[in-house]
């Protein structure tokens, strides 16, 4: 049998002794099985709340892009008023005749008062339209505020200094009131005032104004990471090695950012989906007849008093979802950076 060399027993032996990771050239694997990533998967996997979350989130998404297929099969769409077809399926005050909202073996989750929609298929096509403008509008403020951020850190000086005041500004903004004025001069500026504004516009609008307003929160944070990471020794090394400033970022800076950036992006998309809801909910973001989780709650207020069961599914099912991926982002939080531990 081969004798480990004097240097490998003493680094076996040191490694003994203080508890650190073993010579990855005496197990190959080792470096990967404790690559950063891994190690996170493993401490993810350890929380059950994480793992739970992650489930719920997941099932929500699937449920979203599967909402035409699972329509299909169900037999019945969110547009159409079945009531108008079947008189009897409102009473004489226009409300569900059935019990529980009219609930039954052909509506799972009855139908809406007065105009007797589908509600299972409209929460499905709901849940659909406000995770599509919420992943849209995450992207899209994610990228921006990527781009932004690490750019002025980086820079630094007169861009540093006008992107700071840049973000100052617009985090000074009361975000909320800015949505509700100036949604209607969005739309103004493509659509007469007598024109029906198309879904598609309202729905393009949403993302751009969120993520208008949403990639300053992100920026500030990957911008004072960057000034941070910028005087570290392998940037200086880099510099001197005449790297050039593509190759600093994309091989230097940005894989020291990943984690801010995932754990920004896990909490604020949860944040827009209730700030997509409240907006179509105020009658400025998704109208009626589109589908969408704020549309219900809105037209859920209308009858709450005679009829909760309309109210009731849209707005249990959007509390689930987000405390859901709020717990999920702080599970994603301490699996990436321990030392935040809750």
């Amino acid at each position: 049998m081969t004798l480990p060399t004097p240097s490998a027993a003493a680094s076996l032996e040191v490694t003994d002794e203080i508890g650190s990771i073993p010579d990855t050239s005496l197990n190959p694997k080792g470096s990967e099985s404790r690559s950063p990533g891994r190690l996170a998967w493993k401490r993810f996997k350890r929380d059950r709340t994480g793992v739970i979350s992650a489930y719920i989130v997941i099932f929500f998404f699937a449920i979203a892009i599967l909402a035409p297929l699972i329509a299909k099969l169900y037999g019945k769409n969110p547009y159409t008023t079945y009531a108008s077809e079947r008189p009897e399926l409102l009473d004489a005050f226009s409300y569900p005749a059935g019990a529980n909202g009219g609930m039954s073996s052909e509506f799972w989750f009855g139908i809406e008062p007065s105009l007797g929609r589908d509600v299972f298929t409209f929460l499905l096509y709901g849940i659909r339209t406000s995770l599509g403008i919420a992943v849209a509008a995450t992207l899209v403020t994610t990228i921006v505020g990527v781009i932004v951020g690490v750019t002025a850190g980086y820079l630094g000086g007169r861009t540093d200094y006008f992107v700071g005041r840049v973000i100052d500004i617009l985090l000074s903004f009361p975000s909320t009131l800015f949505f509700i004025a100036f949604m209607p001069v969005v739309y103004g500026l493509f659509v007469a005032p007598d024109d029906n504004i198309p879904t598609s516009l309202r729905a393009i609008s949403l993302i751009v104004v969120l993520s208008g307003f949403g990639w300053a929160s992100i920026a500030r944070l990957l911008r004072g990471q960057v000034l941070g990471l910028r005087e570290r020794e392998y940037i200086e090394a880099a510099k001197v090695t005449g790297a050039s400033s593509r190759r600093i970022v994309f091989k230097e800076l940005l894989p020291n950012l990943w984690t801010p950036i995932i754990i920004q992006s896990t909490l604020m998309l949860p944040a827009y989906v209730t700030a997509e809801a409240g907006l179509a909910f105020l009658g400025v973001g998704i109208i009626d007849p589109t589908p969408d989780w704020g549309v219900m709650i809105q037209r859920g207020a209308q009858f709450y008093t005679e009829d909760l069961t309309f109210m009731l599914f849209p707005g249990v099912s959007m509390v689930i979802f987000v405390l859901a991926f709020n717990l999920l982002g702080d599970s994603v939080r301490d699996a990436l950076d321990p030392k935040s531990k809750r």
